[in-house]
């Protein structure tokens, strides 16, 4: 019986040690002054930018994903980003079917976990409909010095990252291509749900524990030249 409870400490380790992210960890802090919008304005195009969201079970386990849609404007000057703002629709929120199996799941489907994620329990969108990142600091990305699971990355960016009534600034890497009146944005982190207060139940709770931590963030944005 002792050996069965080391074994079953054990895996229970492993498995809370287990998820590795295709991305990069994303640094935090308080938040910071938002950078002012200089030089050209660009506005995101909706249809073509998406933020893809990924959650796991404690160990990596039963991955959980889908998108939610955003609008918004970047900003550049001579042919440098500046600034932006991220609004994302939190109504919008759409699980991908194939990551829920109804009969693996107690019958539940992708629609009833959207439903769950708006609820009280996670997003509250009844009186949180929307989240918002807005840039603080754009740094060239010093790849002697920096670290990214981006391949060509070409930027630091920062930003104040606020969820519900909280807010903490977030800084990952992200690449950033300028062609003529279009600007493409693609970065792909993760950041602890606990930050911002998301959490099933109470923190800690069986409930909660079973839930990883780290949500994995796919930002894929293009933006069209709007002056």
């Amino acid at each position: 019986m002792k050996k069965q409870l080391i074994s079953g400490l054990a895996l229970i380790l492993l498995f809370a040690s287990c998820q590795n992210s295709s991305g990069d960890k994303a640094a935090t802090n308080t938040a910071q002054e938002v950078s002012e919008h200089k030089g050209e304005n660009y506005a995101l195009e909706t249809d073509k930018s998406t933020i893809k969201w990924t959650g796991y079970h404690k160990g990596g386990l039963n991955p959980r994903y889908g998108i939610l849609k955003s609008e918004g404007t970047l900003s550049v000057e001579n042919n440098q980003l500046t600034g932006g703002t991220f609004v994302i629709d939190i109504n919008s929120i759409v699980t991908d079917t194939k990551s829920v199996d109804p009969a693996t799941s107690g019958g539940k489907k992708a629609s009833d976990l959207d439903t769950h994620l708006k609820s009280a329990d996670f997003f509250d969108t009844e009186k949180y409909p929307s989240a918002k990142f807005e840039i603080t600091s754009v740094k060239p990305f010093d790849g002697e010095l920096d670290k990214s699971k981006i391949d060509g990355a070409t930027n630091t960016v920062s930003g104040n990252l606020t969820i519900k009534d909280k807010t903490v600034n977030v800084t990952f890497p992200a690449k950033v291509t300028l062609s003529g009146d279009e600007i493409t944005f693609y970065s792909k982190f993760s950041i602890e749900r606990q930050n911002w207060g998301l959490t099933y139940g109470t923190e800690g709770s069986p409930e909660d524990w079973m839930i990883a931590k780290d949500i994995d963030l796919e930002i894929n944005a293009t933006a069209k030249k709007t002056n």
